[in-house]
């Protein structure tokens, strides 16, 4: 139920960057639902963008095939934080885009600046339509999709703590294994020449190595009511 304090409170944009394995997600949509904004996870949407390339066959060592299918299928993010939702063309894939497949294959895709200019625009214009604000996460938010957010910050968290978290997730996985793939990854969005994995230089660094999960939420909370207070 909405008060007269949540309606008259200024719309916040909140860029949320870092890594796999720091807690963007979790942190992201916890801080959205206690302070009523909306959420948007915009792996996700690179995720879903990639199911459709494999699902429909395109070869993916091309970026030229990939670039032409770039604007083919339609996505759709809802941006409830307590119930986040992505579909392709109408289909639910929030189950199939986690898949092993393809994680292994969102770098290559998301490299091509073709897939990213789309996928800018439909994070871009999410953010412009959510009334009362919004928390989104991902790798160049604050630095590429949105650079006039209101507050930004970069999660960070040791390559070993990372892949600890990131494996418990996997429910069992390796944990080396699973550190490699991250550093792997980590290699490739930092090294990409469209929007790669960077901290924007006015972004809040929070190392989340040596915090619970609850401890970040409540600093990047204070955080975003610091900001909203001042607006």
């Amino acid at each position: 139920m909405e008060t007269a304090e949540t309606a008259t409170q200024a719309a916040v944009i909140v860029a949320i960057d870092g890594p796999s394995g720091t807690g963007k997600s979790s942190t992201s949509k916890a801080v959205a639902a206690q302070l009523g904004l909306s959420y948007l996870d915009t792996g996700a949407q690179y995720r879903a963008i990639t199911w459709w390339m494999v699902s429909n066959g395109i070869e993916l060592t091309d970026p030229s095939a990939i670039a032409a299918a770039a604007q083919k299928p339609e996505i759709i993010s809802g941006t409830d934080p307590s119930a986040p939702t992505i579909t392709v063309d109408g289909t639910d894939v929030a189950g199939p885009i986690r898949t092993t497949e393809v994680t292994s294959k969102v770098s290559a895709v998301s490299a091509v600046p073709e897939v990213r200019a789309r996928i800018t625009d439909l994070q871009r214009s999410i953010a412009a339509s959510a009334e009362k604000g919004i928390v989104v996460e991902g790798r160049d938010i604050g630095t590429t999709v949105l650079p006039d957010a209101d507050l930004k910050i970069f999660l960070t968290a040791s390559p070993e703590a990372r892949a600890a978290r990131r494996s418990g997730e996997l429910k069992g996985a390796d944990v080396k294994a699973t550190q490699e793939a991250l550093i792997k990854r980590d290699a490739a969005d930092s090294s990409r020449k469209t929007s790669p994995l960077a901290k924007a230089g006015n972004a809040v660094e929070v190392d989340t190595t040596e915090l619970t999960l609850q401890q970040v939420i409540e600093c990047v909370v204070t955080l975003v009511e610091e900001k909203r207070a001042s607006k």
